[in-house]
């Protein structure tokens, strides 16, 4: 190598600290049932949405009807249809408002899960 010189620098690290990587964990765990959280709650907020414009009477040839009834068709946990009462519209609320419940549970069991066996217990050592 004519002309060039290579340098290596040093990289300074932190110390291993097990507080550190505690506080790292549990700042993980609390991202991921907050993502857990997240989609189940907008899950079923649109299932609900979706009973709404049932209900309302929306136009599906609209565009935002449209995306909102088939997102809830994609979220309903193959709920549709479960139930077949003479109005429709009943139908729509149970079979929709189930599913809804549905991913409101499965996130809390989610969170629950998580949070149990991915928390550093306190006689645990990192």
């Amino acid at each position: 190598m004519t002309g060039v010189t290579a340098e290596w620098h040093r990289v300074e690290r932190e110390p291993f600290d097990g507080d550190t990587v505690r506080e790292r964990r549990r700042r993980t765990v609390s991202v991921s049932c907050a993502v857990v959280r997240v989609l189940c709650g907008l899950f079923a907020t649109v299932l609900v949405a979706g009973i709404v414009l049932v209900f309302g009477a929306a136009d599906p040839a609209n565009g935002v009807a449209g995306f909102v009834l088939g997102f809830a068709d994609g979220v309903s946990l193959g709920f549709d249809g479960l139930f077949a009462p003479a109005d429709t519209k009943a139908g729509v609320l149970i079979d929709s408002g189930l599913a809804a419940i549905v991913w409101l549970g499965l996130g809390a069991l989610a969170t629950m899960l998580i949070r149990r066996f991915a928390l550093p217990r306190p006689d645990e050592s990192c």
